[in-house]
Formats: C-alpha cells, sequence, structure tokens
C-alpha cells in the first residue's frame, strides 16, 4: 500500500508523459501567454495565437521523442537538465524575499538599485544554469571552474566581500538609490 504512490509516477514516466507530455504543456503553456500578452499576431487572435503554440510546441516535442534531434542538442533534455536547479533558484529568492518581508517589512526593493542588481544576477544565474544544461561551458572549459563547489563558495565569499568594501568606500554621490535601499533597511533593522 505504501509503494503504490511512488509506482504511480513510475508508471507516468514509463508511459512518456515526463518525457513527453509534461514539455509539451510547459512550452505551449509559455509560448501561448507570451503570445496572448505581446499581440504580435493581433489584437483577439486567439484562436491564431494557439495554433502557433501548438505548432511550435510539436516541433519541439516530436524530435525528442522520435530520436531526431543531434546530441547535446536535445532542446527537452536541456530543459529536463535545468528545470530543477531553476526551480531551486527560484525558491531561494522566495525565501530571501519572505526574510526581507517578514524582518524587513519597510524595505522597499523595487525601483532600487538593489533590485535591479538581484534581478541581473538571478538574470546570470538562470542563463549559466540553462548554458550548462545544453553543454555550452563543457567544450571550452572557459567555465568548468564553476562546477567545483570549493570555486562556488570561493565566488560567493568574493562576491559578499566586494559588495561590503563597495558600500564602504563608494562616494557620497554615486548611485543614490542603492544608498537609499541600504539606507531603509539598515533603518529597518535599528541601524540607521
Amino acid at each position: 500500500m505504501a509503494n503504490e504512490f511512488p509506482e504511480f509516477f513510475v508508471r507516468l514516466d514509463q508511459m512518456g508523459v515526463l518525457d513527453s507530455l509534461l514539455p509539451f504543456i510547459l512550452i505551449f503553456t509559455i509560448l501561448f501567454a507570451v503570445l496572448q500578452k505581446t499581440k504580435i499576431i493581433g489584437e483577439g487572435k486567439r484562436q491564431f495565437n494557439t495554433l502557433v503554440a501548438l505548432i511550435i510546441s510539436l516541433m519541439v516535442v516530436l524530435p525528442h521523442v522520435t530520436g531526431r534531434y543531434p546530441p547535446g542538442q536535445d532542446i527537452v533534455s536541456i530543459i529536463n537538465t535545468a528545470l530543477p536547479q531553476v526551480s531551486l533558484l527560484v525558491v531561494a529568492i522566495l525565501a530571501a524575499l519572505l526574510l526581507v518581508g517578514v524582518f524587513a517589512p519597510g524595505v522597499m526593493l523595487g525601483g532600487t538599485g538593489l533590485g535591479a542588481i538581484m534581478g541581473l544576477i538571478s538574470l546570470g544565474a538562470i542563463v549559466y544554469i540553462f548554458g550548462n544544461a545544453a553543454g555550452f561551458w563543457k567544450g571550452s572549459g572557459a567555465f568548468n571552474f564553476l562546477n567545483n563547489p570549493d570555486t562556488q563558495a570561493v565566488l560567493v565569499i568574493i562576491l559578499v566581500f566586494g559588495l561590503i568594501i563597495w558600500f564602504i568606500t563608494k562616494e557620497d554621490g554615486q548611485n543614490e538609490m542603492v544608498g537609499k535601499a541600504w539606507s531603509d533597511l539598515k533603518s529597518t533593522f535599528g541601524r540607521g
């Protein structure tokens, strides 16, 4: 009785749901939402947006199912490799935002330099995760050092110390929005 639930997911995987249906639904949903929001095809063209998203999604998933992608260029495999890491990044960002919201409710990150820096770091992390899943960094050896956990820890330490040094040594008029966000953060914690 206890093994029935995990066996259900194993059965779904054996049927190809995890390998073909879920990536299809994900790609279709994202494409359809982008087409609806941007109105590229035109106002009120929901049926055309549906058809375009359906065709593109099938063009991505069907070669994966039939095995026609060249090795290392299978988009579905790249998505299946990268999404768990991106999900972990999203959970970490949400946890950080929850902590800021609980312990520093007066801090506004939106529209500040600090929010922009966090957005750029997140974008860079997502580009790195998808590039790593696609194998972009493996051939050149330029980014292989980032796969070492010791190197990652050293880079995080250097980044933190760099930010601390920058906050201490920056000019008074330099980047006032970041300074305002930092002073809001300090005043929230009773340091300002």
